[in-house]
């Protein structure tokens, strides 16, 4: 099993901005790697894939990008390709863009259930390339499952001004 230790950048949509922890868009919507009621954490090992990700249709919209110091023990590495097949996964199936469809079609998607096979056999987070238009293959992500104040699943916000805290001013 991985460890990642580093910062991580997230491009929120403003709706989300004071709960940066919490997970709850993709707990409310599901996402590639969690089915819907799965709280996750996606992250991106750089600003730029970040900002990709979370603009991914039409043009750029509101977006507020935070940065978190992270240590996680547990990461199942999806470059791996002999730990990827061992699992049942292939790189085809963790890019299919038709995942949406699957989890309407069948209540969760391959990917859905891979990242839930994972989760159940103790990985904390999944590293993962960026699929979103304009990625490379450098441009990676980590999608935590599992995360808290504390290692080994410690994920710390970088707000050392307590600005989202703050309230907007008018």
């Amino acid at each position: 099993m991985a460890s990642f230790r580093g910062p991580l950048y997230r491009a929120l949509n403003p709706i989300y901005a004071r709960e940066p922890l919490s997970g709850r868009g993709a707990e409310l919507y599901g996402g590639r790697f969690n089915p819907k009621g799965m709280p996750a954490l996606y992250a991106s090992l750089s600003v730029l894939t970040a900002l990709r990700e979370a603009n991914q249709v039409g043009h750029l919209q509101p977006t507020t990008l935070v940065s978190y110091d992270a240590e996680i023990e547990n990461v199942f590495d999806t470059a791996d390709a002999t730990a990827l097949a061992a699992a049942g996964m292939d790189a085809a199936a963790l890019r299919d863009a038709s995942w949406r469809d699957q989890m309407k079609a069948d209540g969760e998607a391959r990917t859905q259930r891979f990242a839930r096979q994972m989760m159940a056999e103790g990985y904390n987070a999944l590293k993962v390339r960026s699929f979103a238009p304009g990625a490379g293959p450098d441009d990676c992500n980590l999608v935590l499952w599992r995360w808290g104040s504390v290692a080994p699943t410690r994920v710390t916000l970088i707000d050392d001004e307590n600005r989202l805290a703050q309230p907007p001013k008018v």
